[in-house]
């Protein structure tokens, strides 16, 4: 399938995009709170003739309709985080404990982009383009609000959905794979009880402390040694909370956890068990209570259809070429995303764009410093390079919406 050449213009336009990301950049704003953001990105898709509304508190969905053809749904995610930035740059956060540490800015950014270019040249394609502004990806709720206000029956069904990601791989680069790509993520609060008492008096207790210890051990169990070798499976202890004071036994202690999965039907059996040995260890402990199990912050499996992505991988190749175009192995990140194009019951694809410089990425790889000297998503040093990772998660967005609309 050839893809129309609408990136003439896309010189010229890149000088407005950098402006445009160094401001997203220098006023982030947290999930949920993206107020002037939104405002930003219903101006630009307004401006370029796009049908305009908000959906969901602070999403915003803009449809550009050009005759009959496909349907095809492009999502950015538009929060940040609660980070101090510390990368000393010119255009650095000016919102104090606010930081676009995760390049949704960037994200932003490419999809304007990219649909001021279909809006400039809609002799090259026919169909539909919705570019979708997703909020509070941060906290797995931005999807589901958008959905819950009614998304489906406010925008045409799209055939197809789209989500990229900016990572720090090289730049100019990007990755592609079918099946999973970003995993489940679940977090989840355990509340155990027990009887408080004097500290001196351990015997008129019913130790939590001791309990919740039982428990964080008895739980590394769950990965070595339920879950079959070679599958993946995370359970993270993040924290465990409990007491006041030295010489006083608590009633209660708390424990936070943080799960990781690529298989429905290991997520099932993760939290089964989780609740299973929790349960188990509170009646051999004595527990006077049942323990409590808050599930938060869920995230969905980020499942790619491999017809789709072949699709977009053959478009990407074609476009950038061979080299630039490469397999990229499972993230254990998580996103949102996909609660969309699932709730539209259609298929969708993810890919990402790389944003480190290659000569800097090649020093770190040759003196074995990636990990100090390439910052990552959700480090306040995070610093995507602007040129060329803007013009290439452009042109992806264009590329990918191209390879249905243009047929």
């Amino acid at each position: 399938m050839g893809i129309p050449d609408i990136f003439d213009t896309l010189d010229a336009q890149l000088p407005w995009q950098r402006d445009l990301y160094r401001d997203l950049h220098r006023h982030p704003e947290l999930s949920l709170q993206e107020h002037r953001t939104a405002e930003r990105i219903e101006t630009e898709l307004t401006g370029i003739g796009y049908t305009v509304q908000r959906i969901g508190g602070t999403g915003v969905v803009g449809v550009l309709e050009n005759g009959p053809g496909a349907t095809v749904l492009s999502r950015a995610d538009i929060d940040a985080l609660p980070v101090t930035e510390d990368t000393g740059l010119d255009y650095s956060s000016e919102n104090d404990g606010v930081m676009h540490a995760c390049g949704h800015d960037v994200h932003i950014t490419c999809l304007l982009g990219a649909a001021r270019l279909l809006a400039g040249h809609r002799d090259a394609w026919s169909g539909t383009h919705i570019a979708l502004f997703q909020p509070a990806e941060e906290t797995a709720a931005g999807a589901r609000a958008m959905v819950d206000d009614g998304l489906l029956s406010k925008v045409p069904r799209p055939d197809v959905a789209f989500g990229q990601h900016v990572m720090t791989t090289e730049a100019g680069t990007i990755g592609t794979t079918a099946g999973p790509v970003l995993s489940a993520g679940d977090s989840l609060k355990i509340t155990v009880y027990g009887r408080g008492a004097h500290g001196s008096m351990p015997h008129n207790s019913v130790d939590p402390v001791v309990l919740a210890a039982s428990i964080v051990l008895r739980l590394q169990t769950i990965v070595s040694r339920e879950i079959e070798p070679g599958k993946f499976a995370v359970v993270t202890i993040g924290a465990s909370n409990a007491g006041t004071k030295s010489n006083i036994i608590p009633d209660r202690a708390e424990l936070l956890l943080n799960l990781r999965t690529y298989d429905e039907a290991i997520r099932t059996h993760i939290m089964e068990s989780i609740e299973r040995i929790v349960r188990g260890e509170c009646t051999t402990a004595g527990s006077p209570r049942e323990p409590e199990f808050e599930y938060y912050d869920q995230f969905p499996l980020t499942d790619n259809d491999a017809a789709t992505n072949a699709r977009i991988t053959e478009a990407f190749t074609g476009h950038f070429g061979a080299g630039r175009v490469a397999h990229t192995a499972p993230y254990t990140a998580s996103e949102d995303f996909s609660r969309i194009p699932d709730a539209f019951g259609i298929p969708y694809t993810y890919w990402t764009v790389g944003s480190v410089p290659a000569d800097k990425l090649r020093r770190a790889e040759a003196s074995g410093t990636v990990a100090q000297d390439i910052p990552a998503n959700h480090s306040p040093f995070f610093a995507p390079a602007i040129d060329p990772t803007l013009e290439t998660g452009t042109r992806t967005q264009a590329v990918a919406a191209l390879a249905y609309l243009a047929g």
